[in-house]
């Protein structure tokens, strides 16, 4: 049996995050029903015959496409023990992950739009996005036990501060042209975001004393 070289391992494995960033782009610009796989397969440089190789279908590689932002924002709330902080400060280094992901992939707030709008969700509900946000759950139900915390509803509070985190990336595209001097992609720009955020997200959050 010939076993593959570790250099044809990596061309293959750097061929497939090739065409999973030209597919984000794709299903985050045009959603499912749009995308075409013949613009991924030019995006990524590759011949649609080896977009077929990595995946059957447009369908599997639009679930691959909504699966990898959930399995690397797990990979990364894997590399901290939350339960060594205090509640406040998990939620602050939360705020913190929440934002920088997406400052490095601005369009995916846009693919997640594009997977509500056209259908429903109906992918969405695959990528066991929940377990995604237990993280964020544990921390506040922490909080509101120890007092650290007014009394909230974890899941309404979760939405909520998702909300100040992620909503500045939707509408980027949009508020660009109101401000046309400003880069708020810039590492500066995001960091004043974050700043803002964990200000105006505990300032709710806190028990007031």
């Amino acid at each position: 049996m010939v076993r593959p070289s570790k250099r044809v391992t990596r061309d293959a494995q750097k061929t497939q995050q090739e065409i999973l960033d030209a597919a984000e782009q794709e299903f985050s610009r045009h959603g499912l029903n749009g995308a075409r796989m013949s613009a991924i397969a030019n995006r990524a440089k590759v011949t649609t015959a080896t977009l077929h190789y990595y995946f059957e279908n447009k369908e599997s590689l639009y679930k691959a496409v909504l699966q990898r932002p959930v399995d690397e924002v797990q990979a990364t709330l894997g590399q901290v023990n939350f339960q060594d902080l205090p509640p406040d400060e998990a939620l602050k280094e939360i705020i913190r992950i929440a934002i920088l992901n997406e400052a490095r992939n601005p369009q995916r707030q846009m693919l997640w739009f594009q997977e509500a709008s056209q259908n429903q969700g109906i992918y969405f509900k695959e990528c066991n996005v929940l377990s995604l946000h237990e993280p964020l759950l544990q921390v506040l139900d922490r909080g509101i036990k120890e007092g650290c915390f007014r009394p909230l509803k974890p899941f309404l509070a979760l939405t909520h501060i998702l909300s100040v985190c992620l909503f500045y990336f939707t509408v980027h595209e949009n508020w660009k042209h109101l401000t046309t001097d400003i880069d708020r992609l810039s590492p500066d720009a995001i960091e004043e975001h974050i700043e803002e955020a964990i200000a105006f997200i505990m300032a709710g959050v806190r028990r007031s004393h």
